[in-house]
């Protein structure tokens, strides 16, 4: 491959050097961004010789090259002046399109949310176990109904701490000087003030009295706030004393902000949202969970989805249960099972049909993107056909006035979520699930899809003689032992359309136990990126392995990796090649599972993969014949 060549056929697909903001890249992609995303023709991009696919996730422009992306990346780089950010002075530069109001708050409550997500699941389980619990006869007012009740509402009522934390990442400032200030707002000393009742002043201004637990927007403001006033600080403390009067002037500053200005401010919006949502419940209480159930998946695919998060999070927090997300997710994500499902019946492709049938299992429990970004959104009609389906579950859904008790991801595994005080919601929720899964299953199959043909029943193009590609020598069967510890899952489970959709590789994916890689086989490594979140091999067996740790983590640009090998070196399997931390990783929002692909399958006539079940480093997990 031409790799000069294809970064001077990519260049004016982009809309030129000018066009590019940042030119970054992972071990299999060119991640770019634009200061004007119209000049780029991605279809074109699609299409150029070397360009495995495209992919738009997260704000950035992804090109999939494969494993030979640094040479793409260095050729990309000559051809751009030696610069990664386009070449351009600030002065000349095409200005940067700022992202719309609407798009900057998703942005925020996406990265303010993503860290507590797990917290927040955590409790609404145990809110759904202990609902059962009760059914079962365990009494209301026993000491084991108290604690399991306190600990599942722990991440509720704190909610302002976890959320400082994410809002302290989103605004670039001191996490822990964030959560300080969120404590603060919390403090038993300001809850019994305001359980008092009393006047309060802070040097003769009037304080007014805010409860802030289970609250969402004040402290995201606060934090907001508090992030100018460090930056203030950093820039005006004198360095000799700055490791003491730089907390302060941050924390002296910014705690009475917020109970002053800030909080209050904050706590009216949370009221007004709240209210809002209820009257739109009162008026017309089908239109929110049809809505919702409808364009859920358009909603993820642009990245929208957490809009509704804090308003689900607040009313769950004031009335102990919500209307706006939960209902109309339970319809979508039982809806788009149902028309993957539907393919997964009626297709005649061998690899679609056992994709569909995997990933639409993993949608009725719960988790769509498998089969969203794997079957829905590639053959098209079936994703309209789950909106249909969800559209028509979630009017039954806020007609029966189906209410979510616990903060989790609806679906089969999550229906205790819909166990509470009104017995009648849990059969609603059945019978929501029901209607939408019917009616997804079947507009999927009136609505039909383009089929694509299984490999052995096109014709082959019989070459001539010369051109003759050359046959690899039979020599056996060839494999890869595990990297590292944990679940292998199937690559179709993989929260990213590049890995699940196999597009770099056959393979499969472990969710780690442990925080090391290992090589999988005797051999030598060929590519290790800066980020060193992923590392390449090149087998003594001829097997070529990508080991990928992590999706998107390539945003973390090294932090929390280290990388025990160069590239070059020689290693035998078992040798340690990476280690990381995973918790470290997932505390900033990225997934640690771990594809492991056969990047040249082509060259092996079958390749199989052990799934399904818990392995360790050495075990055979990937066998190519």
């Amino acid at each position: 491959m031409d790799y000069k060549k294809l970064a001077y056929d990519l260049l004016p697909l982009v809309g030129g050097v000018q066009n590019i903001s940042k030119l970054t890249h992972c071990a299999t992609r060119l991640r770019f961004e634009f200061h004007d995303r119209s000049k780029v023709d991605a279809k074109a991009i699609e299409k150029t010789p070397g360009v495995i696919s495209v992919v738009e996730k997260g704000g950035q422009f992804q090109v999939v090259v494969g494993n030979d992306v640094p040479v793409t990346y260095r050729a990309l780089i000559n051809e751009m002046g030696g610069t990664a950010t386009g070449g351009a002075s600030a002065a000349d530069a095409a200005p940067e399109k700022k992202p719309s109001i609407i798009n900057r708050i998703v942005s925020v409550i996406s990265t303010t949310f993503t860290p507590v997500i797990p917290a927040l699941i955590g409790g609404g389980m145990i809110k759904a176990v202990l609902s059962i619990l009760v059914l079962c006869g365990l009494s209301d007012t026993s000491s084991t109904y108290q604690i399991l009740n306190f600990v599942s509402d722990a991440a509720f009522y704190f909610m302002p701490v976890l959320l400082a934390y994410g809002a302290a990442i989103k605004f670039e400032c001191n996490p822990v000087l964030a959560m300080t200030l969120a404590c603060a707002l919390l403090h038993p000393t300001w809850t019994g003030m305001v359980s008092a009742g009393e006047g309060v002043d802070f040097f003769g201004i009037p304080v007014r009295l805010v409860d802030y637990s289970y609250s969402v927007i004040p402290i995201i403001l606060s934090i907001w706030i508090m992030s100018y006033v460090e930056r203030f600080a950093e820039k005006y403390t004198p360095s000799i004393i700055k490791f003491f009067l730089k907390p302060l002037i941050i924390l002296f500053i910014s705690a009475p902000i917020a109970l002053l200005i800030v909080g209050p401010f904050g706590a009216f919006l949370n009221t007004l949202i709240e209210m809002g949502a209820n009257a739109i419940n009162a008026r017309a209480s089908w239109l929110l969970p049809m809505l919702m159930g409808a364009f859920q998946p358009f909603l993820v695919l642009t990245g929208t989805a957490w809009a509704m998060t804090p308003i689900a999070t607040v009313q769950i927090s004031s009335l102990g249960y919500e209307i706006v997300n939960g209902p109309g997710m339970l319809a979508s994500n039982i809806a788009q099972g149902g028309a993957t499902l539907a393919v997964a019946c009626k297709s005649k492709n061998h690899q679609l049909r056992q994709l569909a049938a995997s990933s639409g299992f993993t949608a009725v429990m719960g988790i769509t993107e498998p089969c969203l970004y794997g079957v829905l959104l590639k053959l098209k009609k079936p994703l309209i056909a789950s909106m249909i389906g969800g559209g028509i579950g979630g009017i039954y859904a806020g007609l029966s006035g189906l209410v979510r008790y616990a903060f989790v991801s609806p679906g089969l595994a999550a229906l205790p979520a819909f166990i509470g005080a009104n017995p009648m919601n849990i059969v609603h929720a059945v019978i929501t699930c029901l209607i939408s899964f019917a009616a997804g299953f079947a507009a999927a199959w009136i609505m039909g899809f383009d089929d694509p043909a299984n490999e052995e029943d096109a014709a082959p193009e019989v070459p001539a003689a010369s051109e003759a590609p050359a046959v690899k020598a039979a020599s056996g069967e060839a494999f890869a032992v595990a990297p590292t510890a944990g679940a292998a899952i199937p690559l179709e489970e993989v929260n990213d359309a590049v890995f699940s959709q196999k597009i770099l590789g056959d393979g499969l994916a472990i969710q780690p136990a442990e925080d090391t890689i290992c090589a999988p086989l005797d051999g030598e490594i060929t590519s290790l990126p800066d980020s060193k979140h992923a590392v390449g091999l090149r087998g003594d067996n001829g097997m070529e392995i990508l080991i990928h740790v992590g999706i998107d983590t390539v945003n973390l640009q090294g932090k929390y990796y280290e990388a025990h090998v160069k590239v070059g070196d020689k290693v035998r399997a078992g040798d340690l090649l990476l280690t990381f931390d995973r918790a470290a990783i997932e505390a900033a929002g990225y997934e640690t599972v771990t594809p492991v692909l056969l990047t040249n399958t082509d060259d092996y006539q079958s390749v199989q993969a052990v799934t399904g079940q818990q392995v360790r480093p050495g075990d055979r997990v990937l066998t190519a014949l």
